[in-house]
């Protein structure tokens, strides 16, 4: 039996375009004339700082298998920025004093010295406000 023109599944892909034809490609094509999407950073030590920086010590509470604790330390890593990692899922003692510092069981619990941040969203959001860099600098406190 025939399908008649005009129904069915032969109606909808007789109007359909020919593959290839009509898309943009998958990925446009590289123009040199366009400025980079990312910048380019050289590290150079000759501007670097000849005496260690007072800063208060950023440390973060953590799991194996947490998303967000990944996603916290590729945003520190990203502004150059050294941590220390506190596993709480190793170490029951280091999970109850998380507990008693942020009064949060969830991880990660961000701290800049003695200041609470938060989770990541709460790290997030106050970078956003331009306050987490001046904190992990010392200018607030």
């Amino acid at each position: 039996m025939q399908p008649v023109d005009g129904e069915g599944m032969n109606a909808m892909l007789s109007v359909l375009p020919a593959p290839g034809h009509g898309k943009p490609p998958c990925a446009p094509p590289y123009d040199p004339h366009l400025p980079p999407k990312f910048q380019e950073t050289v590290l150079s030590t000759d501007n670097a700082p000849t005496e260690p920086r007072s800063t208060p010590e950023i440390v973060m509470y953590t799991s194996a298998i947490c998303g967000f604790c990944v996603a916290a330390k590729t945003f520190l890593k990203s502004q150059g920025l050294d941590w220390r990692e506190v596993r709480v899922d190793l170490d029951f003692a280091e999970r109850q004093r998380m507990v008693e510092r942020a009064g949060r069981t969830s991880v990660p619990q961000i701290f800049v010295g003695d200041t609470h941040i938060g989770g990541y969203d709460d790290m997030m959001a106050l970078h956003r406000k331009g306050g987490f860099l001046p904190l992990v600098e010392g200018a607030a406190s």
